[in-house]
């Protein structure tokens, strides 16, 4: 039999599809059943290392759609200032609620673990490809990540001194569609998970400004 799934996202299949087949086993009625056929699937999927659906739809590993996230927040503080705090990328965990750690390697690349559905984890190395001070941050992964992802961060100075914060990231879910689709299901949705980290951002650094 042909492996199509990588490690990573076998490990989170195993752990996503073990979890819905309980959940499954106790609910009863269709929605019980549905968890239990795609947890068993899941787990299908773990074990042997291929995933019928690929197979199908490509014969082979398919690269799953990339995902597109973005959003603004208003922060009554300096562009520089808001820059200076995020380009100094150990705070960005602080920032953003699914990851886990930042870790400089030199002045452009940065290893970065996250958060990954049941426990799991994923991590891959970034390099910042645009970075004009007090103005722009942009990064992407470099090849061989396990999750493929590129974002940028936008400081735009307002009137009265405030900063627009605008995000704005790419990515490709480690375990494809179906590890995008789990990964909602457990309160992961990417969007709305960007929208409540900026907000917790602003007022966290505006409180943590003004005491300054």
């Amino acid at each position: 039999m042909d492996t199509n799934v990588g490690q990573e996202q076998r490990i989170i299949s195993g752990a996503a599809g073990g979890l819905l087949a309980l959940l499954g086993a106790r609910k009863r009625g269709p929605l019980g059943l549905l968890m239990a056929a795609a947890g068993g699937y899941l787990v299908y999927r773990a074990a042997t290392g291929n995933d019928p659906v690929m197979q199908a739809a490509g014969g082979g590993t398919v690269a799953s759609k990339p995902i597109f996230v973005e959003h603004s927040v208003v922060i009554d503080r300096p562009a520089q200032q808001v820059y200076d705090y995020w380009r100094k990328l150990e705070n960005l965990p602080h920032i953003m609620s699914h990851l886990e750690s930042v870790t400089v390697l030199d002045d452009r690349r940065s290893r970065w673990v996250a958060k990954a559905p049941l426990g799991s984890h994923v991590e891959w190395e970034a390099e910042i490809v645009n970075d004009k001070p007090g103005e722009r941050i942009g990064w992407h992964s470099l090849p061989g990540a396990t999750v493929d992802n590129a974002g940028s961060v936008q400081f735009e100075s307002l009137a009265g001194g405030g900063t627009r914060v605008h995000v704005a990231l790419s990515y490709r879910p480690p375990a494809g569609p179906l590890g995008a689709a789990v990964a909602k299901m457990f309160g992961s949705e990417p969007s709305q998970q960007i929208a409540e980290d900026l907000q917790k951002f602003k007022q966290a650094f505006e409180q943590s400004s003004s005491k300054n």
